[in-house]
């Protein structure tokens, strides 16, 4: 996972070809390394679409949704 295995002799290693230059890797952490995130718009007002809201006792309302932009 971190640095090459002489268990997999096989494995030469993985090569991935994209518009903002290519990038390649033999491990595991080469390749979490080499994933580009995705551009997001952060001028834009932040939205929390609720889904459910949960009463826990001690904790009081907890309101469940997810993050969006806009």
């Amino acid at each position: 996972m971190l640095e090459p295995s002489t268990n997999m002799p096989w494995f030469k290693g993985w090569k991935v070809e994209r518009k903002e230059g290519n990038a390649e890797g033999k491990t595991l952490i080469d390749a979490l390394d080499a994933i580009l995130p995705p551009s997001r718009p952060t001028e834009k007002p932040l939205r929390l679409p609720l889904q459910d809201v949960y009463k826990i006792g001690g904790i009081g309302t907890v309101p469940v949704g997810r993050v969006e932009t806009g």
